[in-house]
């Protein structure tokens, strides 16, 4: 009997691409976990093939009563509330700490494979973004919920007797996304900011940046996806590894390619930065106190231990990962 791959937070952004992923691969043995209260988040699974779908308080009472024994040959584990706004520590430890430590627990017990996703916010305010504690600041509690975590792993990497692989996510862009809201990418909210408005926004300039200059390592999902299937189907590899592209762009620069990509759409020619804030289709608000002292206004990803590991691809820049995106998205809006 087939064992059951496991993607948790399988209905959402990240975990809903790597369910397609693996169908690509042959491989549609999958257990989908999630908590679908937020109902339309089934829109991400149409279209792919699964085994099963449980909600994330069923799967964890069968692995807890033993019935999924012997049965599974890998989690990858996406499912979390990755709203860095959550005020609720209460809520996020329980959901993003407690619920990965059980996970880990039944992983290192059936010798499972444990694909995770960490996040690039524990790195906090830092500018050194290296897999090392002396660069871990996190500035929220869904960033500590992610660092805690990633400290516990760090303990059982010594000796873990089965692939453990953490990936610290960082801007995560792509199709499936539109149900996150206000924590969708910004990638998405100009594409709609666009086809509303005809103009997109921007924070004004921080921490000694310009207008749209804070600088972010914005990763395409679909590097994403293929990466996660890397380690899978590499299982010697271990480790808590960073998952972008190793090259910041500016806000403004996810602005341009967006527009762009929208303008290309109707064979309507390329403008530059310049000329964009000129006919007022950039424009730039004030930056919100909610977010100051908690803002990351630079992220880069050091991959020299993801490359140590072997994986060579390449990773979409902005230009080329949005401009897939919002084919995309103007695809589905038809």
């Amino acid at each position: 009997m087939a064992r059951y791959y496991v993607v948790t937070g399988a209905a959402g952004f990240i975990g809903s691409n790597i369910v397609a992923g693996l169908n690509a691969q042959g491989i549609d043995n999958i257990i989908a976990v999630d908590n679908l209260t937020r109902g339309d988040k089934f829109k991400n699974l149409v279209g792919c093939e699964i085994a099963d779908y449980l909600d994330k308080k069923v799967f964890l009472e069968m692995i807890e009563a033993g019935e999924l024994d012997d049965s599974v040959e890998a989690i990858l584990h996406q499912g979390a509330c990755s709203d860095t706004m959550e005020q609720d520590g209460q809520y996020m430890m329980e959901n993003n700490y407690r619920y990965s430590l059980e996970l880990l627990r039944f992983c290192l017990d059936q010798e499972a494979q444990f694909l995770y996703a960490s996040s690039a916010s524990v790195y906090g305010g830092g500018k050194v973004f290296r897999e090392a504690p002396e660069f871990e600041a996190p500035l929220n509690v869904y960033a500590y919920s992610k660092y805690l975590f990633d400290q516990v792993i760090r303990r059982t990497l010594n000796d873990p007797g089965t692939q453990i692989a953490g990936f610290r996510y960082f801007n995560v862009y792509g199709p499936n996304e539109q149900h996150k809201g206000r924590m969708a990418s910004v990638a998405y909210h100009f594409f709609n900011q666009y086809r509303e408005h005809g103009k997109v926004r921007l924070f004004e300039g921080i921490d000694g940046y310009g207008n749209g200059e804070q600088r972010r390592d914005f990763v395409f999902v679909e590097d994403i996806v293929r990466t996660n299937l890397y380690f899978l189907e590499n299982p010697g590899l271990s480790g808590i590894f960073n998952l972008g592209t190793g090259k910041a762009q500016s806000f403004n620069d996810v602005a341009v390619a967006t527009i762009n990509a929208c303008r290309a759409a109707k064979s309507e020619t390329a403008l530059s930065l310049d000329a964009l804030r000129n006919a007022g289709i950039i424009e730039y608000i004030p930056f919100p106190d909610a977010l100051k002292g908690k803002y990351q206004s630079f992220t880069e990803a050091d991959l020299s231990l993801l490359r140590a590991a072997g994986y060579e691809h390449a990773f979409h820049d902005v230009a080329s990962g949005v401009s897939k995106y919002v084919a995309t998205l103007i695809e589905r809006a038809q």
